[in-house]
């Protein structure tokens, strides 16, 4: 593995030659807000069963109680505030020197943190679904459970989370954008996801097969390591704050 400046130099070198990058992102970019994570050792699959929670046959069985848990992740994201990670990819953006983030996360940090073309694959949890008429809206506050399960105003139909559960398949729409980002980049910055969940997880693999270069930050070895220009394995605020000193340097 890179050092810390060792592989924020070489990233730095491989944005101001590219043409089109896209950054991949995963929950990993948002536990150092303090959201939890899905499959980490302290990860939501740990501690819930998720067949229980998020799919939708357990909606089926039981809405309130899945709004319940619904409601209480819904209060950690609105409390937690984007990371320097999300910063900095925004920064970028505002830049030229990104032009994506493709996300498997529900949490909408990205785009809190200014990040302007943002590419939701697995929904948002800040927003519910009509299950009848398939009207959408913002959910800007944490539900109360006297409000729980939440209705449509429009038809009074049952609403659901906006997010995508197991045995269902991603939103084609986001799906097919996804494609054509990767299809195009030449540089894809992976943050915070070991790709392990698919279809999602190959969509880098995407770039990189038409010869492009693949920036891998993340805790750990994951399925990228072996095909990317640069390894970080550590914290993301600590890559991405090393990242924007080092722009600052550059430009100044």
């Amino acid at each position: 593995m890179a050092s810390l400046e060792e592989a924020v130099d070489k990233a730095w070198r491989l944005l101001k030659k590219s043409k089109y990058a896209v950054a991949f992102t995963g929950s990993g970019i948002s536990a150092e807000a303090g959201i939890p994570t899905f499959r980490g050792p302290d990860g939501l699959w740990k501690k819930y069963r998720p067949e229980e929670l998020a799919t939708p046959e357990a909606f089926a069985r039981d809405p309130v109680r899945v709004w319940k848990w619904y409601a209480w992740r819904i209060g950690l994201v609105l409390n937690a505030e984007p990371t320097i990670s999300h910063r900095v990819l925004a920064s970028l953006e505002e830049m030229g020197l990104l032009k994506t983030v493709v996300t498997q996360n529900v949490d909408g940090l990205h785009q809190r943190a200014g990040s302007r073309n943002v590419i939701e694959l697995h929904g948002s949890i800040l927003r519910a679904r009509c299950t009848v008429c398939g009207y959408k809206w913002s959910i800007e506050r944490k539900p109360r459970d006297d409000e729980l399960p939440l209705k449509c105003s429009r038809c009074g139909g049952l609403a659901r989370p906006d997010v995508v559960w197991f045995g269902e398949p991603l939103p084609r729409g986001a799906l097919e954008a996804a494609y054509r980002e990767f299809s195009r980049a030449d540089l894809v910055i992976v943050v915070g996801t070991s790709g392990v969940v698919e279809p999602a997880g190959s969509l880098p693999l995407i770039t990189v097969r038409r010869g492009g270069s693949l920036i891998n930050v993340n805790l750990e070895e994951n399925r990228y390591s072996s095909i990317a220009a640069v390894n970080y394995y550590g914290r993301s605020t600590v890559f991405f704050s090393r990242l924007h000193e080092r722009i600052r340097e550059s430009v100044s």
